[in-house]
Parts: structure tokens; C-alpha cells; sequence
């Protein structure tokens, strides 16, 4: 093992959250915080941002790809458990794209166009000599080459389940093929997890560390996943529950480490059959556009019944005060939490790490 250039303690950080990712005391949460470098830690040259750029998931400049993972990490430093990290994503849903969805770049994001117009015609193969697989790998692979004992890959945001179906299909056209044609959601849903571990597995190999572990927010010890289900809002428990639980049960119990993006107040339904899937280990809450913030009392009870259940639970926290309120509720299951937060200095990156000790 070896540390890395811009986390140069990296194997007390692989020790740390190996520990608390097997129920073992750190002496506080495990803490994701990043702060602005005044010196950058290499100097790397800035290309121009290409014509039309209007989201870094872009596939129009390979090079300006490139560059932007050279520069990622160079101006932060990395506290608490935090890693440097780059992808080679190619947007919130990557899986549909090689799959063959055709990907239409936005401000910020990008939209994936749906192309399943006739369910009997429906197909889901990996397409490997496409375009965006071969983009993403290609990049991967150079991203490697430049950070090599500097920062780690991270998986592309492959996503899963009904939210890659809906990028396929259309979120309109699903819904009423819920109704309509369950067993043949069914079985879309059987082939898109069979896709899902194939790709899984080639970023598995490439891009973890020398010691087995890989990252999706967090770093673990092996093979770790973020899965999701943003679709879940528009849909009942009871459908959840039929359609969308078996997916997460099992995807959950093929990988090592798994958390799952919990979004919004319409996802909050769902909690009991999160809590009840035996092998999710975290999940990881966003509150949405004009909720209340994460570490906010309004999701307390949330999280009680999470840490209760025996889920870790990530969320984000703004101030100091807030990390200060979170101790005084939940005391020593504080642990139980993984925390991100952006500090404006070294220094004041330290006095949260001493904040957050139970």
C-alpha cells in the first residue's frame, strides 16, 4: 500500500474506514471534508473550455476530458476520510447510454433520450464497440495513466433498475407499462441487472486499488456500489415493493459495500422496505430542491429508524452548529453516520474532526 499525492495519508484513511465500515469505532462519524488549497499541489496547464461546453459530462473533447481530471484535485485538500477521485461518467444514468440510449448534453447535465418505441422489440446488450463505451473506457484508462499515485478512479454513474428502464422507455410510458405490461417490466428489469454486473465488473478490474477497494463517494475495502431509485417517487410502496426491492436485494447482495442514493421527500415512502432490504448497508439522503437541509430536524426521526435498523446513514451537514446538533440527538450512533462538509481551511477542517468526536 502507498499513499497518494494528494492524500499522502491515504493508508490510515484505507485503515479508518475499513474499520467503520465493519461496525468498528473511529471515535467519531467518518468524515468526508474537503478544503480549497491556497497552493495548488502541481502545477497542471488549463486548455480553453471548447466551443458549446455546457457540462462536464460532455463527450465533445476528449482532450478537454482529460484535462479537466488533471486539474480535479490538484487545489483541494482532502480531510477526514475524504479521496481524491475523477470518473470518466458520462452523465446520471451511464448504463442507459451504453445500452443505447443516445445521450443530449444540457446546462449541468445531460438528458437521455428514450428509444424503446415497441416493448416486443425491446433489447438490452451491452454495447462495447459503441460509441459511449468505448469513450468512457478510453477515458478511464488515460485518467489511470495521469493519476497514477495521485488520485483514484471512480465508477461512472451507471444507476440501475426502473431509473435506467425510464431513460429507455420514457418515464410516461413506464408508468403505464407498470400497469399494463408488469411481467414485461419484469423482465426488462432481470435483463438491465445482468447488464448492470457485466459493466460493473470491467470497472471493477480497471479501476480499483491496489488493494481491492473502489470508490463511489466513499472509498471501501472491495467491491462498492451506489444504487438508486429517483423513479420510486412516482410510484406506491406496494409497487416499489413488487417491482423496484427484488432489484435492490439482489444487487446489494452482489457487491461487498452498498449504499443507496435516497432523493426527495416523494422517495420517503419507501423507507421500510430500504431498511428491510438485509444487505444495504448505508443510505445516503438528499433532502431536494426547497426541502430542508440534510442535517435538518425535520429528518430526524429518518434517522433514527436508520441507525436503529443497523444502516449507516450519509448525509451533508453545512455548519459547525449543525454537526454540534447532530451529537446532542443522536450521541455515540453519530458513528453510525458518514458526514460531507466543505470547510474554508486546513485548520477549520481540523476543528470539525474534533467537533464530531463521541
Amino acid at each position: 500500500m502507498a499513499g497518494l499525492l494528494y492524500r499522502e495519508d491515504m493508508d490510515d484513511v484505507r485503515a479508518r474506514l475499513t474499520t467503520w465500515w465493519h461496525g468498528g469505532d473511529i471515535g467519531r462519524p467518518a468524515m468526508l471534508i474537503t478544503a480549497p488549497r491556497e497552493t495548488p499541489v502541481e502545477s497542471v496547464p488549463v486548455l480553453p473550455e471548447p466551443p458549446g461546453w455546457v457540462t462536464d459530462y460532455s463527450t465533445r473533447d476528449f482532450d478537454y476530458r482529460v484535462n479537466l481530471a488533471a486539474r480535479a484535485c490538484v487545489a483541494t485538500w482532502y480531510m477526514g476520510e475524504a479521496v481524491p477521485v475523477v470518473s470518466p461518467d458520462l452523465g446520471p444514468n451511464t448504463l442507459a447510454l451504453y445500452l443505447g440510449c443516445q445521450g443530449v448534453e444540457q446546462p449541468g447535465t445531460v438528458w437521455f433520450e428514450p428509444f424503446i418505441e415497441d416493448p416486443d422489440q425491446a433489447r438490452f446488450e451491452l454495447q462495447k464497440d459503441g460509441f459511449y463505451w468505448q469513450f468512457s473506457l478510453r477515458l478511464a484508462q488515460e485518467e489511470l495513466r495521469i493519476g497514477r499515485r495521485k488520485f483514484l478512479l471512480q465508477f461512472p454513474d451507471l444507476i440501475e433498475g426502473l431509473d435506467t428502464l425510464a431513460g429507455m422507455r420514457g418515464t410516461e410510458r413506464l408508468l403505464f407499462d407498470l400497469v399494463e405490461r408488469p411481467e414485461w417490466v419484469a423482465r426488462c428489469l432481470r435483463q438491465i441487472t445482468d447488464r448492470y454486473f457485466h459493466a460493473y465488473d470491467v470497472w471493477y478490474d480497471l479501476i480499483r486499488d491496489e488493494v481491492g477497494g473502489s470508490v463511489f463517494w466513499c472509498w471501501a475495502p472491495g467491491r462498492m456500489a451506489k444504487f438508486q431509485c429517483d423513479f420510486s417517487a412516482m410510484i406506491s410502496p406496494d409497487m416499489f415493493g413488487e417491482f423496484m426491492k427484488p432489484v435492490l436485494v439482489e444487487m446489494c447482495e452482489r457487491v461487498s459495500y452498498s449504499m443507496y442514493h435516497w432523493d426527495g421527500p416523494g422517495a420517503l415512502p419507501h423507507h421500510d422496505h430500504l431498511l428491510s432490504i438485509p444487505a444495504l448497508d448505508m443510505i445516503q439522503w438528499t433532502a431536494g430542491a426547497g426541502a430542508e437541509p440534510p442535517a435538518d430536524r425535520r429528518w430526524w426521526p429518518y434517522y433514527h429508524k436508520t441507525v436503529e435498523a443497523g444502516k449507516k446513514l450519509f448525509i451533508r451537514c453545512d455548519t459547525l452548529d449543525s454537526l454540534h446538533a447532530l451529537k446532542r440527538e443522536f450521541g455515540s450512533r453519530l458513528k453510525q453516520f458518514l458526514i460531507g462538509m466543505t470547510a474554508a481551511s486546513p485548520a477549520e477542517a481540523t476543528a470539525l474532526l474534533k467537533a464530531a468526536e463521541v
